[in-house]
């Protein structure tokens, strides 16, 4: 079976979705799975887990994502981007530069978002999004979100260009109109580019046509999607014992490391075995990918 993490560089005019489904089909596999859901008319960075690697997209979807998003004033629509029918008008302002920044900085750090209707959040077995296209609107509860920066790229007469660095469940459609209320207007989403998940950035993702002309000589190491974790090797026992699940003494291991602190875990021959967990002068397995064999 095929191992490995594809960075795609979703275009706009697809689902999430429909590139995981492209992928099975070309590399003939069904264990297949995305890092972060990006709305259909926005593009960047979808890291995609093949295999054996799909055990690691919640790594990937726990990192912050970076984002580019435009921002136009005057309108605001019932999809919360330019997708929409418009369901509010405002007068557009002449905006200064001091206040905008304020603005911005007052967004920053933990602090809670309602979810849009149209999003994929489930309400009794039915996506939002399936609602709201039935034209009907359900209570949404608020969800804790982390900014960790946003900053003013550009701006003209009709809106703003932002960077947003953000935690997993942050919905910049919904960021864009908050921000605009706080500027006594009203703001739709024009365009969306997510730079960066992770460790997986633009810079080095590939376009489609690129993965079904290479097709498997795209994948990259699995492992990339934990290089953040700190990395330990074990002796030939300990990776014995590790590889069957069992809980391993290693010397000085409180030491070292935090208690509960995932590890990456290796052979001394540097053979990735997992991810580990310390649990006081033990570690404990939690993901084991490579079972060791004594000869």
């Amino acid at each position: 079976m095929l191992d490995g993490i594809l960075n795609i560089l979703k275009p706009p005019g697809m689902t999430s979705h429909d590139v995981v489904s492209l992928v099975r089909k070309t590399l003939h596999t069904k264990k297949v799975g995305h890092a972060g859901t990006l709305d259909p008319d926005a593009a960047g960075v979808l890291p995609i887990f093949v295999g054996k690697a799909t055990r690691l997209i919640e790594y990937a979807t726990e990192a912050p994502k970076t984002y580019r998003v435009h921002m136009q004033f005057g309108v605001q629509t019932d999809t919360g981007d330019d997708s929409g029918n418009i369901i509010k008008k405002s007068e557009i302002y002449s905006l200064n530069e001091e206040l905008i920044i304020k603005v911005l900085q007052e967004f920053q750090g933990e602090q809670e978002q309602i979810p849009p209707m149209y999003s994929a959040i489930k309400h009794d077995g039915k996506k939002l999004y399936e609602l709201a296209r039935s034209g009907v609107e359900v209570e949404r509860k608020p969800r804790k979100i982390f900014i960790e920066a946003i900053r003013l790229l550009a701006k003209n007469e009709q809106g703003l260009f932002l960077e947003v660095i953000c935690s997993k469940g942050t919905y910049i459609r919904t960021l864009v109109e908050d921000i605009a209320q706080k500027l006594d207007m009203c703001a739709t989403m024009t365009f969306l580019l997510r730079m960066q998940v992770g460790v997986f950035n633009i810079q080095e993702a590939i376009s489609l046509e690129i993965f079904l002309e290479k097709q498997k000589s795209c994948l990259l190491n699995a492992e990339l999607a934990i290089n953040h974790l700190p990395k330990i090797k074990l002796t030939e026992k300990q990776s014995l014992r590790f590889s069957q699940g069992v809980l391993t003494t290693i010397q000085d291991l409180d030491l070292k490391y935090k208690q509960t602190e995932q590890l990456r875990v290796y052979t001394h021959e540097d053979v990735f075995l997992g991810i580990g967990c310390v649990d006081s002068k033990q570690i404990k397995p939690l993901k084991v990918f490579t079972i060791v064999r004594l000869d």
